[in-house]
């Protein structure tokens, strides 16, 4: 595969380890909202960006974007070929994809930044309960996307993963200073909750106590602290970006069961009864409405999941359908494209 090459992407495995193309999101408004959806989840702490681009279908085809996006300035830097290479990587980026999803990112946060922190730290058991089965009905993704039942090796990478979402949502709590030199090796570290499902930004910043600060400074505009933590955030995406993409090209039935793994052992971060140390506690008295809460959360990511297989299905008979004078009969004259019932 070489480095122009489309990443393999979300529909049903054909082939263990390989799966056919899926179409291209194409819906500027419905990548708007996704892009939104990503930029809400992200100012929760336990919550992460990559899990509503997993289930939305929008993961692969958003590693693959910041692959080429990395590409263009690596070529404008060291060739060869610059401006045929740059060109390249260009075209091969579905920019109705990207534009509207940065646009619905940074529109979200800027304008719920502050009412969803107000949310998480005035109803926490609430909060923490609805996202426990947000991200648990989300699970169900990578599993499907693996394919096929699970071998000894793979239950291991499983169990591997789970630990290293477990390990890293049992930090415990530090209270560093915002200074420069520590909100960029933060912001770098952060940002992979756009790539990795299961391992959440806004929890990394917590731990080190930065959460607030970075939220502050969104709300206040401060333009200063906004730009040298995305600087750094930018540094940290292209590291991981190259990763996940060969991961996933060559790959990718392990990557999915790791990344399942690490959404399960990342739970720890979201179970509704902590202290304020992050300490789990046993249930309280309000586990029904927590745990409805939960249920409600499982489902709606199945009803997003099922929303989305089925745009995908109806994108595939289409792309399937005969075009031209092989269409029959019933074709549509204006497309050429056979009719559909």
């Amino acid at each position: 595969m070489t480095e122009a090459d489309p990443l393999p992407s979300s529909s049903d495995v054909t082939v263990e380890g390989e799966r056919p193309p899926l179409p291209r999101h194409r819906n500027p408004l419905g990548n708007l909202l996704r892009g939104a959806l990503i930029g809400v989840v992200e100012t929760v702490p336990g919550v992460s960006g990559g899990t509503v681009a997993l289930v939305t279908g929008i993961y692969d085809e958003l590693i693959d974007a910041g692959h080429h996006l990395t590409a263009v300035a690596r070529r404008l830097v060291v060739g060869p070929d610059r401006a045929e290479g740059m060109r390249e990587h260009l075209r091969a980026i579905n920019w109705v994809l990207v534009i509207p999803l940065l646009i619905g990112m940074a529109a979200a946060v800027l304008t719920v930044a502050g009412p969803v922190a107000g949310l998480v730290e005035t109803y926490p058991q609430t909060m923490r309960g609805l996202f426990l089965g947000l991200v648990l009905g989300s699970v169900l993704v990578p599993v499907k996307l693996s394919g096929g039942a699970w071998r000894g090796r793979e239950l291991l990478l499983f169990a591997l993963g789970a630990a290293g979402g477990l390990a890293v949502t049992s930090l415990p709590t530090a209270s560093l200073e915002p200074s420069p030199w520590i909100i960029a090796p933060a912001a770098a570290v952060a940002i992979c909750a756009l790539v990795l499902p299961g391992v959440s930004g806004s929890f990394i910043l917590l731990s080190l106590g930065l959460y607030q600060p970075t939220l502050q400074a969104v709300d206040e505009r401060d333009l200063g602290y906004i730009a040298w933590f995305g600087l750094w955030a930018c540094v940290g995406l292209i590291v991981v970006v190259r990763a996940m993409r060969h991961l996933l090209v060559n790959h990718h039935r392990g990557t999915m069961i790791i990344l399942a793994g690490v959404m399960i052992g990342a739970l720890r971060s979201l179970w509704p009864w902590q202290d304020a140390a992050g300490s789990l506690q046993a249930p309280g008295a309000d586990w029904p409405l927590l745990l409805g809460l939960a249920v409600l959360g499982i489902l709606a990511v199945q009803l997003l999941v099922l929303v989305e297989s089925r745009k995908v299905a109806r994108a595939a008979d289409a792309d399937s359908a005969p075009v031209g004078p092989d269409a029959g009969p019933d074709a549509d004259p204006r497309t050429g494209r056979g009719a559909r019932g």
